[in-house]
């Protein structure tokens, strides 16, 4: 009886999550070898772990090439993963086939970041928003219209403009087309990958403030990739830190801007411009370029720009640990076993030089 209870009980704590991503890894092959079998990898994301409740943000944050935007596209499916799990409303999808996720494509929509190649130009507004609805039988054909009218309202958008095509908008406009288009097979999860990077300030703030009430009218749950990390302030409820296909640091929104960890969130933050003209922020410059993803450094991936590299970064890989409440970091900073023992670990990696000297003079 005892069994059963608990296993009741994990799958209501399993179920008040939306989304779990439990070490989801995807790996694009650059090379092959004699038998036509990759033989290199490029690791675009790599044992990412989060976890997201219903109705709730999660912000994805990180230089370009990090990896956000793969990581959106393998969560949907669009992309096949490597290993890990993907555990949406309960459901184990990891493993899922097209006939599968097709059941689920109403559940899982995405915003594109580029409002004026995402819409097809030879359909009127209110072809591209009814396109799915009719597909999914989302409601009956005889009211397919009204019903695309009722979302258009939602999103700001005027009736008269059902018959209209993409080239008369406005990209604001644009993106709440497509905003409306996601929304009319009421979805669960909408992954937005960078919504409004391609739009003015002012049609920023527009767009984001529709998203945040969608999403409290309609209980939505949102995967909100971006770069500008004062639209992610706003609008998230935690923040994952990604680099080079890793996660740095993942925290509330609140106790990562508040508290950053990781030397990477504390040079991302710091360019994070202040509208008070009398306060001095002080700027972390990182020194050097990313690395290559096909080729990344041993060790911690950021210890070739860290200001606070340790002989344990350039060799240990560190762990993804919780350093304080629900706030977890990929440093060595915080693991008190590397902490306790960096004289061990400057000597290891001395002898890994002296190793590596001796090896290039015979090559010689």
């Amino acid at each position: 009886m005892k069994k059963v209870v608990k296993s009741r009980m994990s799958e209501k704590e399993t179920k008040q999550y939306m989304l779990e991503v439990k070490n989801l890894k995807k790996y694009f092959p650059l090379d092959t070898n004699f038998f036509g079998k990759p033989s290199a990898y490029l690791k675009a994301v790599d044992d990412i772990n989060f976890s997201l409740e219903k109705g709730k943000t999660i912000g994805v944050v990180g230089e370009s090439g990090c990896g956000k935007t793969t990581l959106g596209r393998t969560i949907l499916k669009l992309y096949e993963s490597n290993g890990g799990k993907i555990i949406f409303d309960g459901k184990d999808i990891t493993n899922y086939k097209k006939s599968q996720m097709r059941a689920l494509r109403t559940d899982i929509q995405l915003i594109f970041q580029d409002p004026y190649s995402s819409l097809p130009p030879r359909m009127t507004v209110g072809s591209i928003i009814s396109e799915a609805v009719k597909v999914h039988k989302i409601v009956p054909k005889e009211n397919v219209r009204e019903y695309v009218y009722d979302i258009m309202s939602k999103c700001g958008l005027q009736p008269q403009y059902y018959d209209r095509y993409p080239h008369e908008f406005s990209g604001g406009q644009r993106q709440r087309i497509c905003i409306a288009r996601a929304l009319a097979v009421k979805p669960k999860l909408v992954v937005c990958d960078e919504p409004v990077s391609a739009l003015d300030v002012s049609i920023q703030a527009q767009i984001i403030n529709l998203l945040k009430e969608l999403q409290n009218t309609m209980g939505l749950t949102y995967v909100f990739i971006s770069h500008d990390l004062s639209v992610v302030k706003y609008i998230t409820d935690k923040i994952l830190v990604m680099y080079l296909g890793n996660t740095m640091e993942l925290a509330l929104t609140d106790e990562i801007f508040d508290n950053p960890l990781h030397p990477y969130t504390k040079a991302l933050f710091s360019a994070v411009p202040v509208p008070d003209p009398d306060t001095k922020m002080k700027r972390i410059i990182l020194e050097g370029d990313i690395p290559s993803p096909a080729n990344p450094p041993k060790g911690c991936k950021f210890h070739t720009r860290c200001s606070e590299c340790m002989s344990a970064c350039k060799f240990v890989e560190p762990k993804f640990i919780e350093a304080s409440p629900n706030h977890f970091v990929a440093c060595h900073k915080y693991n008190s076993e590397i902490m306790n023992n960096l004289e061990s670990y400057d000597k290891e990696f001395k002898k890994m030089e002296q190793e590596a000297e001796k090896q290039n003079e015979k090559e010689k």
